[in-house]
């Protein structure tokens, strides 16, 4: 059994994001995995300040929910990233969590790539949704996944689940007029098999 912690970065409640996520984690139940979900909607994390107070030895000094994630994200073997499309890219909502990582990394006096710190390692997933289903849609998000959180942050990448073409931006969520729900729980259902 694996533990698996999804990080929801925005969205409307009952919304394409929040449906898109749910039916991931059915799947990665009903695979026999335990899966929790954190919305930064309810939960406020606010980006770093780069005072580098944690590099000191110190705690961050932000104060916001961040600092009860951090266990959950340790005990993780999997942390999932799913968020709405905002501008072409993540929520600033996920991009500031994103940012936050920098206060538990660890010297790495033997850095790969020349960075200076190491991160726990994890496996990562991405789960977006958006109004537009164009072939650039997504771009610009998956590469900032690739590089911020798979390249840089050293996390193993196990797929994502694309999800364009949902409604427009000031309608009710149409998700489920499309197979992404399906594609979500068969991903959940598949990430590492059943009861692994």
């Amino acid at each position: 059994m694996k533990q698996i912690l999804v990080i929801q970065g925005g969205g409307r409640a009952g919304g394409n994001t929040a449906q898109l996520t749910d039916s991931f984690i059915k799947g990665a139940e009903d695979a026999g995995h335990q899966a929790e979900k954190i919305s930064l909607v309810q939960k406020e994390v606010k980006g770093c300040l780069g005072c580098n107070a944690c590099r000191y030895g110190k705690p961050c000094v932000q104060r916001d929910c961040f600092h009860e994630i951090i266990p959950k994200m340790k005990k993780a073997d999997c942390i999932v990233f799913a968020s709405p499309l905002y501008f072409w890219t993540l929520s600033a909502r996920m991009k500031a969590f994103i940012e936050r990582f920098y206060c538990f990394a660890e010297k790495d006096d033997n850095p790969p790539l020349g960075r200076y710190e190491k991160y726990p390692q994890k496996d990562c997933a991405l789960l977006m949704t958006a109004a537009d289903d164009f072939f650039w849609t997504f771009e610009q998000a998956v590469a900032y996944y690739r590089f911020a959180i798979v390249n840089y942050i050293g996390f193993h990448d196990k797929g994502m689940v694309l999800a364009g073409g949902c409604g427009d931006t000031n309608g009710k969520a149409q998700i489920d007029k499309t197979n992404h729900l399906k594609k979500a729980y068969e991903f959940g259902k598949s990430l590492y098999g059943t009861g692994q």
